[in-house]
């Protein structure tokens, strides 16, 4: 069971966009926002690169291809130039729209197969809760048997809410992916390829969009209802890992049939 501090009840939408519409949408959300203190330049921005977990029946994809109420991910994120900042092992796990994070922060010299695999491990956490969560995260890849499957990296262009509790607003451009079965290689050795085109998206706009991600607690800010209704957005399911696969298959053939979301599901 999860601690009641990693259970986040919170509002979250994607919305594909126009790159024409950053500049007014960002412009809007100036009054109630101010740059995520990780970004740099202006815009401010920094690029994340997610090595996606997966089961041998593709059981993550497919419960989020049919929308399951109860469903996870399990991905290995880290930020800006490789090997330049921390590994973020995580399970993002969903319950209709309750969100629960498992996140374990480790050094990036450190992040190798043997630390998932092996029998003992090496004091690189922080704190108790850090070494709990990441043991969980060892525990779900042994049981569910979770390989790497695909890398996906972006650019992110972040804010802040400073006027609400809670209130984050996300750009996310320069979409790539590639496949790879490596634990710590993270793109280096790789070549990417772009999946942010409108036949890559697959939402059938005449545009190559942006995906703009508005993530606030469940109580929504007045100006965030009005952020939707002035600019016309429309929710739009965007998973970046799903949309790779789908990318994928293309070129090396899409994965079967999977009958086994249920049984990875209960892992966690």
């Amino acid at each position: 069971m999860a601690a009641a501090a990693d259970i986040v009840n919170r509002y979250e939408s994607k919305y594909i966009i126009p790159r024409s519409l950053v500049a007014e949408i960002r412009e809007y959300v100036r009054p109630f926002c101010e740059p995520d203190p990780h970004t740099r330049g202006d815009p401010p921005e920094y690029i994340i690169t997610t090595l996606q977990l997966e089961t041998p029946s593709y059981a993550l994809h497919y419960a989020k291809e049919d929308e399951m109420d109860a469903r996870f991910k399990m991905r290995v994120r880290t930020y800006g130039e490789i090997g330049s900042a921390p590994i973020f092992a995580e399970i993002k796990a969903k319950f209709q729209r309750t969100i629960v994070k498992a996140r374990a922060c480790v050094p990036f010299n450190a992040w190798n197969e043997a630390l998932i695999f092996g029998s003992r491990i090496p004091p690189i956490f922080k704190n108790k809760k850090q070494e709990i969560d990441f043991l969980k995260f060892r525990r779900v890849v042994w049981e569910t048997g979770a390989r790497p499957e695909t890398l996906v990296r972006y650019t992110r262009e972040s804010y802040i809410g400073v006027v609400d509790d809670y209130v984050r607003i996300t750009f996310d451009r320069k979409l790539q992916y590639q496949r790879t079965d490596s634990w710590t290689d993270f793109g280096r050795s790789g070549v990417w390829r772009g999946m942010d085109s409108c036949t890559a998206q697959g939402f059938g706009l005449p545009y190559s969009g942006v995906v703009l991600e508005v993530k606030t607690y469940n109580t929504v800010p007045s100006w965030v209802l009005e952020l939707v209704k002035r600019f016309n957005l429309c929710r739009s399911g965007n998973c970046k890992y799903s949309t790779a696969i789908w990318r994928e298959g293309a070129f090396g053939g899409y994965p079967g049939t999977n009958f086994a979301q249920q049984a990875m599901l209960s892992a966690i």
